[in-house]
């Protein structure tokens, strides 16, 4: 197995290990930059990246040998997707290792938001005893609701409901009704589903991939719709939030928070909505947890390994 794999993120060394005992030639191209990269990826048969580099068309076209793209971890809108199809390039994920991490920094946020966790340290810190100010809200028995009810979703819900929160859930894939009903989730069907989440809901969470068609899911309209003093989550992808929009439903009083681990543009310029008060900030760490990283790297080892082996044999692999 003499393919080369060109790892263009940081990924956990068990991944790098796995692929080489498998005799692929893997090459660690981090220190790249907009004018070595292409020089770096030309006789790549495979590239591994996680959410830094962007591959876009002119990177796919200047890797002429390309013909895999493994992105390690969830989320795959830093990947062209219709420029690998048209070269007939295979893209892969890792979305299976990353739901425990991103589930417990959700619910971290949400308490942290309710009990105003934050809040109370800096206030401490500076010699302040905010006793009297800092009277929060429990999560048991609030209606927590998912936009979302895919791994991430599934595993934010398990956790919620364990402290005593009601879960409600609206997905596009309409299967998933089976799941939710087993775990003790209502799940919202129809046409004003998502309105009616929304209304419904004391806290929102956003648990769906970026596409043209979520874009901007929560915007001036749908932020109107929710409960006054109710709060948003976002642990997904910043492009799903209009954060003008979100910034004045915030400062209007109609939130009372928003916690926020993604942002339309990473790291943030724009200042305005993470300076705010009543805004809880992370810098994208959903999947940052050892545990995490180690499990997303041999998962997309291993799908690396098989993918080569399916060539080798000239055989598809059988899913189980």
């Amino acid at each position: 197995m003499k393919w080369e794999v060109v790892v263009l993120d940081p990924i956990h060394a068990s991944g790098i290990e796995i692929m080489q005992k498998a005799g692929l030639k893997v090459v660690k191209a981090l220190d790249n930059s907009s004018t070595n990269i292409k020089e770096l990826v030309k006789n790549a048969d495979v590239l591994v990246v996680r959410s830094r580099t962007k591959v876009t068309r002119d990177l796919i076209n200047a890797a002429t040998q390309l013909k895999l793209i493994a992105r390690c971890g969830v989320g795959l809108d830093n990947v062209d997707i219709k420029a690998a199809e048209e070269r007939g390039i295979r893209v892969i994920n890792s979305p299976e290792s990353s739901a425990v991490s991103v589930a417990e920094l959700t619910i971290g946020l949400i308490l942290s938001l309710l009990r105003m966790i934050p809040l109370a340290d800096r206030s401490m810190k500076e010699g302040k005893w905010l006793k009297r100010e800092l009277e929060g809200s429990q999560l048991y028995g609030k209606t927590l609701g998912l936009i979302g009810f895919g791994r991430i979703g599934q595993a934010v819900a398990e956790r919620a409901l364990a402290f005593g929160a009601k879960v409600i859930a609206y997905d596009i894939d309409e299967d998933k009704i089976a799941v939710a009903k087993r775990m003790g989730v209502t799940f919202l069907s129809g046409s004003n589903s998502l309105e009616t989440l929304l209304r419904s809901s004391d806290i929102v969470s956003l648990h769906i991939p970026l596409t043209e068609e979520t874009r901007m899911i929560i915007g001036s309209r749908e932020l109107a719709l929710m409960k006054p003093g109710s709060y948003l989550i976002n642990t997904s992808r910043g492009g799903l939030v209009d954060e003008q929009a979100l910034y004045q439903a915030l400062t209007s009083g109609k939130l009372a928070g928003a916690a926020l681990d993604v942002f339309k543009e990473e790291p943030p310029k724009n200042k305005e909505l993470i300076s705010l008060p009543n805004v809880i900030c992370t810098p994208h760490i959903g999947a940052s947890t050892f545990e995490c990283q180690m499990a997303n790297a041999v998962e997309i080892a291993k799908k690396i390994i098989d993918y080569f082996k399916e060539i080798e044999s000239n055989q598809p692999l059988i899913s189980s």
